[in-house]
């Protein structure tokens, strides 16, 4: 009799660590979520801008077709992404063309006096800014929920379950690269 109470004990006690565990693992996936669509509403900021952004250096840059081309077609692949890991490479594609659309800038003083290119650089610089503190808040979510599904015992209910990891955000080779400073 005293070992059958001791084994209802024990099966209760697993049975709400599941739970327990279980709901843990809900909560950090949805926070996670939640973290990724706020990435995801400064993302769309920024691509809404870019066309008002191609459209002002146009009129001063006609000959810089190249560059004006790369910064759409980014755009245009970061609009179309249809997972967080084609969108999260998009949107680095992105911050690649319009760094180099504003290094263009700086050959034509017409242009960096336009107001409305200010404001619209104004502007991109500002929700740049909103992407980076997104970016590292989901990148903090990410990391909480992966050590969940990966340390021990919680691994177990994760696999269980079918929880999976998200990607990470992270810096391209080329955001990587030392820049160059020449006078």
């Amino acid at each position: 009799m005293t070992g059958l109470i001791i084994l209802i004990v024990i099966v209760a006690l697993v049975f709400l660590y599941v739970i327990s565990t279980y709901n843990s693992l809900v909560n950090l996936r949805n926070k996670v979520n939640d973290q990724w669509s706020q990435v995801d509403v400064v993302l769309k900021n920024r691509n809404d801008l870019i066309p008002n952004v191609v459209e002002t250096v146009k009129g001063y840059a006609k000959h810089e077709k190249d560059t004006l081309n790369a910064v759409v077609e980014a755009r245009n692949k970061a609009v179309s992404a249809t997972t967080s890991e084609d969108e999260i490479k998009a949107s680095n594609e992105v911050s690649q063309a319009l760094g180099r659309l504003f290094a263009l800038a700086e050959n034509y003083p017409d242009l960096k006096a336009n107001q409305n290119f200010m404001d619209l650089q104004g502007n991109l610089k500002e929700i740049e800014e909103k992407i980076r503190f997104s970016r590292q808040f989901y990148n903090d979510s990410v990391l909480t929920y992966k050590n969940k599904i990966e340390m021990f015992p919680s691994n177990i209910v994760a696999k269980i379950f079918g929880f999976k990891p998200y990607a990470f955000f992270e810096a391209t080779d080329e955001e990587r690269k030392n820049v160059q400073v020449k006078f």
